[in-house]
């Protein structure tokens, strides 16, 4: 597993990480979620011995990272798909990576089949697309085979076939029983993939939960109601405890009251119903909520949730995270 413990971040006068404690446990897919600035990235490179804390600590299976002899055997990791050299073949990259910690070199064929490369393994990196760089980043990840993975924005250039591609491999990975730890800003995909999910506001730590917990307590869960009477059957509702509100399109938003039971008591008081409907919570709503008052890189003129959902829905890599 990953332990990060008191893992402090300072340059200068700033705190870029702050007193972050927290264990990313083997087998489920943990998110790593936060606006732009918030110190995923920065958080990232101190477990990987690529930055050094200002305090605290990161340990994987118990040890600093730099106290591997052949850290890829335990440890694999994507943090930049650019960080390639463009004159070399995928087939040869990969081929050096595993000469420098004594992988096999089958496992080079491996992994570029795991990741659909094969038939583009002669082909210079520099000629790569962005998703297709990302492929090749992460099947360096996998060549060693190690328990522990680190992804930082994976999606990010993949088109929809590669997207569901890594959702399954990422899940595929977790039963595996590896530790999988991944950062981004796809909440539509961290919503289907990951099981235990970290926020960082920051520099610091504001969830860390199960996903299904986060969702269903941060963000709204009503039913959505249509009818004719809408003003009759919200006093009716409302005598029985609910809460309401009227949408901007005369619908009633119903929360605090079960969904049987609304019918039950438009039936009941002869009020018609033209379309009742459960609204589930979703990830992006719980996580606009959490991290409104978060956000470090605003546009001017944006406000609470939108602008929340400005600086934190872009898939692409931000400045300063």
């Amino acid at each position: 597993m990953i332990e990060v413990h008191g893992l402090t971040k300072r340059y200068g006068e700033r705190v870029a990480v702050d007193d972050l404690t927290f264990t990313v446990e083997p087998g489920r897919v943990t998110g790593f979620l936060g606006p732009n600035g918030a110190g995923k990235s920065t958080t990232m490179r101190m477990i990987l011995g690529l930055v050094r804390p200002t305090a605290g600590h990161a340990w994987v299976e118990g040890r600093p990272y730099r106290a591997f002899d052949r850290p890829l055997r335990r440890v694999g990791a994507l943090l930049d798909a650019d960080a390639v050299p463009g004159g070399r073949s995928a087939y040869h990259h990969l081929a050096s990576i595993a000469a420098s910690n004594d992988i096999a070199r089958r496992r080079v064929g491996e992994v570029l089949d795991r990741t659909g490369l094969t038939e583009v393994a002669r082909r210079r990196v520099g000629g790569f697309s962005l998703g297709m760089r990302q492929r090749l980043g992460i099947a360096a990840a996998l060549l060693g085979e190690p328990g522990v993975l680190l992804f930082d924005e994976p999606v990010n250039g993949l088109d929809p076939d590669g997207v569901r591609w890594i959702r399954m491999l990422l899940r595929d990975l977790a039963a595996e029983g590896r530790t999988v730890f991944v950062s981004s800003h796809m909440m539509s995909e961290m919503a289907l993939t990951a099981d235990h999910v970290i926020v960082l506001g920051r520099g610091r730590v504001i969830v860390d939960t199960e996903m299904a917990e986060f969702v269903r307590d941060g963000s709204r869960g009503d039913v959505l109601v249509r009818s004719p009477q809408g003003d009759a059957l919200a006093r009716v509702l409302t005598g029985e405890g609910a809460q309401v509100t009227v949408e901007p399109d005369g619908a009633l938003a119903v929360a605090e009251l079960a969904f049987t039971r609304i019918g039950e008591l438009a039936a009941a008081h002869g009020l018609v119903i033209h379309e009742l409907a459960a609204r589930q919570g979703s990830l992006e709503e719980a996580y606009l909520r959490i991290t409104e008052q978060e956000v470090v890189h605003r546009a001017a003129g944006a406000g609470g949730a939108a602008g929340a959902a400005g600086a934190a829905g872009a898939a692409g890599k931000g400045v300063g995270r």
